[in-house]
Formats: structure tokens, C-alpha cells, sequence
């Protein structure tokens, strides 16, 4: 994995141009501008040309940039060379869905163990992993994981995060809608996705007044 600091704000967006970069690859292009990955990654080229200079990659005048040699530079910098072992913990709709999700292990983040505490859940079987009982995380032979995903509700979110970390997760992604506190040295990611709806629904009504407007001039 690459050492050199790399600012968060990039970080975030590496993830985008390595998705962008996954698709011009299953297109058969072999070469990529910065203007063409702004554009679709939704950011500006210098914004791009400097977020790929902390990576130590420049591309070629004239050229741009080497498509798979820029994946494998984002994936080395995003630590995806080698795999890391994802759990999630609770087998609603939600984390049903996330388990089934085969784009996780296709991006080096294969989905190892799935966690509930309903006994109606506990032992089916999702995507070939077996439901294992909450209690089971972090018992001899249970499956380990470096990242875990939380789908519980909220009132439940906090107990499960104590669980994990004291099981030895490090990163947490946090789809419960309430806020979790963990130690230093944990680092927790969250989506709120009533949030994300209502800050929709802000543009919707904008955009939805301004057309309602009538034009006077």
C-alpha cells in the first residue's frame, strides 16, 4: 500500500475514478485523459490531475493516462491489492441486499460473515455464508473480519459497534440512522439515507418553485 499521505478529500474521490477507470477497461480503451475522467466522475481535470499527482502519477502529454496501470495505482493506494474481509452485521432488506452484492468481492472486498441476533435468521444462508448469532463475532473459528457494515436499527447500532471493535474490526461503515462513537484509531464512515433523501427532496422543491416561477421581464 502506498505510504505517502494522501489528503482525505482525494481519498474520497479515488474510489470514483477507479470505477470510472473499471468501465473505460470493459470498453477496451487503453488510454485516458484527465479532462475525460473529470468528466465522468463529475469533478474538474485539475481537480483530477492533482489528486493522481499524489499517487506520483502524471500521465503523458498527448496521451493521458495508462488505464490499467492507473487502476492498479488507485487500487495499491486504496489498500485493494490485497483483500479485506467485510461483515455485516443485521439481515434486514438492507444487509440481505449488501451481502448479495457481488460488485463488493469483484473491488477486493469480499463479504466473509453476515450476523444477526433473530433466531428465525440465525442459520439461514445468504449468498453460500451461513447467518451466524451475533454472540458468534469474535468466538474461536468465527470468521474475522478488518470492515464491518452495520444495518441494525438505531437503538441496537452502538451495542454492535462496541462489539465489533472489541473483536478486533478497525473500520465501520454505519447505515443505522443514529451516530456511533468508537476509540481512536477506529474509523467509522456514515450513510444516512433518510438524510441523503431529504437534501433530495430540498433540490426537488427548489427546482420544482423555479420552474413554477413565472418569467418576468
Amino acid at each position: 500500500m502506498i505510504t505517502r499521505h494522501i489528503p482525505d478529500a482525494t481519498v474520497g474521490r479515488l474510489p470514483l475514478y477507479l470505477r470510472v477507470l473499471a468501465g473505460l477497461a470493459g470498453a477496451g480503451e487503453a488510454n485516458v485523459s484527465s479532462e475525460q475522467l473529470a468528466h465522468m466522475s463529475g469533478v474538474n481535470a485539475a481537480k483530477v490531475r492533482k489528486d493522481l499527482s499524489h499517487l506520483g502519477s502524471y500521465g503523458t502529454r498527448g496521451v493521458g493516462y495508462d488505464v490499467d496501470y492507473l487502476r492498479f495505482e488507485i487500487s495499491t493506494a486504496l489498500g485493494l491489492a490485497d483483500e479485506s474481509a467485510v461483515a455485516i452485521v443485521g439481515m434486514g432488506n438492507l444487509g440481505r441486499a449488501l451481502a448479495n452484492h457481488s460488485g463488493f468481492r469483484d473491488r477486493g472486498l469480499p463479504v466473509t460473515a453476515v450476523f444477526d441476533i433473530d433466531p428465525e435468521k440465525v442459520g439461514q444462508s445468504i449468498d453460500g455464508l451461513t447467518v451466524r448469532h451475533l454472540d458468534d463475532l469474535g468466538s474461536p473459528g468465527a470468521p474475522t473480519a478488518s470492515i464491518a457494515v452495520i444495518t441494525t436499527p438505531a437503538s441496537v447500532a452502538q451495542d454492535v459497534a462496541d462489539r465489533l471493535v472489541e473483536a478486533g474490526t478497525r473500520a465501520i461503515l454505519n447505515f443505522a440512522p443514529a451516530v456511533i462513537s468508537v476509540p481512536e484509531g477506529v474509523t467509522v464512515r456514515q450513510v444516512d439515507l433518510t438524510l441523503e433523501l431529504q437534501v433530495l427532496n430540498f433540490y426537488e422543491q427548489q427546482a420544482s418553485a423555479a420552474s413554477a416561477t413565472p418569467y418576468e421581464g
